[in-house]
This record gives C-alpha cells, structure tokens and sequence, in this order.
C-alpha cells in the first residue's frame, strides 16, 4: 500500500525571488508573484502548507496599470465605524502607498483561509529600487 508523500515542515526549503516591477503590467506580475507564494511550482507542493518562496519586487510606483483603471478603480477600506468607509483612486494609492498596489493584487489571489496572512508575510515591496536584501541575491 502506498501513501501520499507530505514533507514536514522542516523540509521546506524557501528560496528568494527578484522582480523589478518598472514597467511591467500590474496583474500579470501579480500572477507570478502569487504562484511563487503559494509554491505552486514546487514538486512537493502540498496545498494545506505555506510552502511559498520570498518575494522582493522594487520599484513599485513603476507598474503599468492598463485603460482607465488609475482614475476609475477604486481602493476601499471601512474603519468599521459607522459611515469609516474610505475610497480612494489607484492615482492617489500610488502618489501615497505604491507598496499597496502589488500587495493589494497578490492578496486577492491567494486563497481565503488561514494559511493567506503567512504567505503574505513572505512578500516585500519596495517604491523604489533599494531593499535591505540585497546578501540573498548575492548568493545565487
């Protein structure tokens, strides 16, 4: 009889990954970003464990948006008082936040359940073109 092999998390072993976001479309780097958290591209992949890489991307206020979605789409977030709701356009998002636009796209495609806030905590997103974690590019 044999079993379906699930690695522990001991061997999970992360790798870190580079993107410079200059230019490039917002929702498609998003994918990639997502998969790469997930660890879907692993062969050991096992849905019910973060086993996603690091993900550093800079140059965040550089995404391309495409159409009109700068001035039409909407970012909202409510305080939970009674009328805390805030809207704000991607225009003013990347003038105040940058960080928030590829953030805000990679958390909705990762899965809604308790393993999100983790996987997330494995993205890093710069404005501009310094990070501090430039040692584990440096390895590889």
């Amino acid at each position: 009889m044999t079993s379906t092999f699930t690695p522990k998390k001991a061997e999970i072993a992360r790798k870190w990954h580079f993107f410079d976001a200059k230019g490039q479309v917002l929702g498609r780097l998003s994918t990639q970003i997502a998969k790469l958290l997930m660890g879907k591209g692993k062969t050991d992949f096992a849905r019910h464990l973060d086993m996603g890489d690091h993900v550093v991307v800079i140059n965040a206020k550089e995404v391309t948006i495409t159409g009109n979605k700068e001035t039409q789409k909407l970012h909202r977030h409510h305080s939970g008082y009674p009328g805390g709701m805030k809207r704000h356009t991607l225009k003013e998002v990347r003038a105040d936040h940058p960080d928030r636009l590829i953030t805000h796209a990679v958390s909705g495609m990762l899965p809604k359940n308790r393993l999100h806030d983790p996987m997330l905590t494995h993205l890093h997103v710069y404005p501009d073109a310094t990070h501090p974690y430039q040692k584990q590019f440096k390895q590889t």
